[in-house]
């Protein structure tokens, strides 16, 4: 499995929102031309806004897909242009022919020269709201399954516009992202299910102990401040 990556993006953390509602993000990126430096914490050029939730090893880098484009544009026709080209999410990597569906927990995939290996989904945040004008844009993006994925970095290199982006190994052909985020955030409480998600290595230590959280607990943690920005 292949495709071609579209677009690499970067950006510097910036003021996002209106009047009243502005915030600090990063999550206005623009494409960069030639090769960029893929390091253990992202790549060359990029910022995080707020590093308690954006970055680290475990977010390293941040794909999502073109594919969901016309889905959007359906649903909110009146949304920005952002829709029209790649970084309308905030990704370091934009590709087509490779969705939440395509994608495993623990995939390893060679990006350039780079080894890179899918150690979540996004869980989006209330700046999408800010991003897009939207005020529910990511309670929309968390009920869609069309959230994106993170990669950490295995090996370090460079990664262009133009590059393959191929498939090396899938340790976990039967945890497509998809299914880990209906198990997320729609049957929340299967036991058999959180007791899977729980033990998979390559998945990321947060999202593993919010798996093993709910079995202790038999309830689900309140999304509503990462969601709206309240409190």
């Amino acid at each position: 499995m292949r495709v071609v990556i579209r677009a690499v993006l970067t950006g510097p953390v910036a003021p996002l929102g209106a009047a009243g509602h502005v915030s600090a993000s990063a999550i206005a990126k623009a494409p960069v031309a030639g090769a960029v430096a893929v390091g253990r914490l992202g790549l060359a050029g990029d910022a995080q806004a707020d590093r308690r939730f954006h970055g680290g090893p475990e977010k390293a880098v941040h794909h999502y897909g073109l594919d969901h484009a016309p889905a959007w544009r359906a649903e909110l026709p009146g949304a920005p242009d952002l829709l029209e080209r790649p970084g309308a999410f905030g990704e370091n990597v934009s590709t087509l022919g490779l969705t939440e569906a395509e994608i495993c927990v623990g995939d390893l995939w060679r990006a350039g020269s780079a080894l890179l290996q899918v150690s979540q989904a996004r869980q989006p945040c209330f700046k999408l709201n800010l991003r897009f004008s939207v005020p529910d844009m990511a309670r929309r993006v968390q009920a869609s399954g069309r959230t994106g994925w993170y990669y950490r970095v295995i090996a370090e290199g460079t990664v262009a516009t133009g590059d393959t982006l191929a498939l090396v190994e899938r340790p976990h052909p039967d945890w497509p992202l998809s299914r880990l985020l209906h198990h997320v955030y729609v049957d929340r409480l299967d036991r058999a299910a959180l007791t899977a998600i729980a033990a998979l290595p390559e998945l990321s230590e947060n999202w593993r102990a919010l798996a093993a959280r709910r079995l202790a607990s038999g309830a689900v943690e309140d999304w509503s401040r990462r969601l709206t920005g309240a409190g």
